[in-house]
């Protein structure tokens, strides 16, 4: 699919967008243009419309930082790692390829991450985004790092939410509810959605740094903006930091739920030896006066049988007592 995105003609002030058939050509002062899943023909059709070449499914996925960005006839391309389907069990990351050139911002992707609809309904607003090249491609890195930080906080909230779940509760109730099985579950699950989050903002960060050492400037007074990427830079560099923070957290609940489960596991051992020690002395009892000697004394006895029981009675209380007195119960 071939978007394009020109200025307001009524207006002036925001861009608007529409999907481009192949037969169509592309118009004069596109400010921005779109490939979601092109075909050949469409990418010949941009090719052709500013004098560069768009890079394969292949060659986007390439990890050489050579191969994913650099400039190449006055135009600059750059590949980013995009978080997608955030809102899915295991979200996954997309590769975007952004290529700046003095005419307009081409976009290259093979799906639909958030942060574009983001954007999308954000210019179509009055002043949502000044109508340049430069200015499309900070406004759409600024939605992939806002899209980032909605992420991270809302997976920090669900870590909250089930630290409460297991600290909160008895660890019997908890226990026996499945929640330890589930928390688990779900740390591995918040820990694969925060190290997509880390790896999208380190090749979105890669990008900046790109920006800032070699996109120029243009005068306020040619152009009317000027890219701050060092803010953008520094915006990113905050999400890092505060992925770093919630992966450390989250290896303390994983470290904290483990250790409650080994509670739980030595409070059954626990319960098994206890037993075990208690049941002893009257098995041994029974063992003795079990036995079917001729030469028996004990068997002659009137009243055998009720000693026999009694001192099986008598030697299991005094185990269970002297375990309580030892406070081991």
């Amino acid at each position: 699919m071939l978007l394009i995105h020109n200025i307001c003609p009524e207006t002036g002030d925001r861009l608007i967008h529409r999907s481009l058939t192949i037969d169509e050509d592309i118009p004069a002062g596109s400010v921005w243009i779109d490939l979601l899943n092109p075909t050949a023909g469409e990418d010949k059709k941009v090719e052709t419309h500013l004098g560069i070449s768009i890079p394969t499914r292949e060659e986007m996925h390439d990890l050489e930082p050579s191969e994913i960005i650099y400039t190449e006839n006055g135009a600059h391309y750059m590949t980013a790692r995009v978080i997608c389907h955030s809102d899915t069990v295991v979200p996954r990351l997309a590769d975007v390829t952004f290529i700046l050139t003095e005419k307009a911002l081409v976009t290259v992707r093979y799906d639909e991450p958030g942060a574009f609809g983001i954007f999308l309904n954000r210019i179509a607003k009055p002043g949502g985004c000044s109508p340049q090249p430069a200015a499309v491609i900070e406004g759409l890195i600024e939605s992939i790092v806002d899209r980032a930080a909605e992420v991270l906080r809302g997976v920090g909230d669900r870590i909250d939410e089930a630290s409460r779940r297991v600290f909160e509760g008895k660890s019997s109730a908890v226990e026996q509810n499945g929640a330890y099985q589930s928390v688990i579950r779900k740390i591995g699950q918040y820990e694969h959605i925060i190290s997509n989050v880390r790896e999208s903002m380190v090749s979105v960060e890669r990008v900046l740094l790109f920006l800032s050492a070699n996109f120029k400037r243009p005068t306020k007074a040619a152009s009317g903006f000027t890219p701050e990427w060092r803010t953008s830079v520094r915006d990113v560099q905050a999400i890092e930091e505060h992925a770093t923070f919630i992966s450390s957290k989250l290896s303390f609940m994983l470290q904290a739920t483990l250790g409650l489960v080994g509670l739980e596991q030595n409070k059954i051992i626990k319960l098994f030896s206890v037993v075990a020690v208690v049941l002893m002395p009257p098995t041994l009892i029974a063992s003795i006066y079990g036995m079917n000697f001729k030469a028996m004394p004990e068997l002659e006895w009137a009243h055998g049988y009720p000693m026999a029981l009694a001192m099986m009675v008598v030697f299991a209380i005094l185990p269970y007592l002297f375990f309580r007195w030892k406070k081991w119960l």
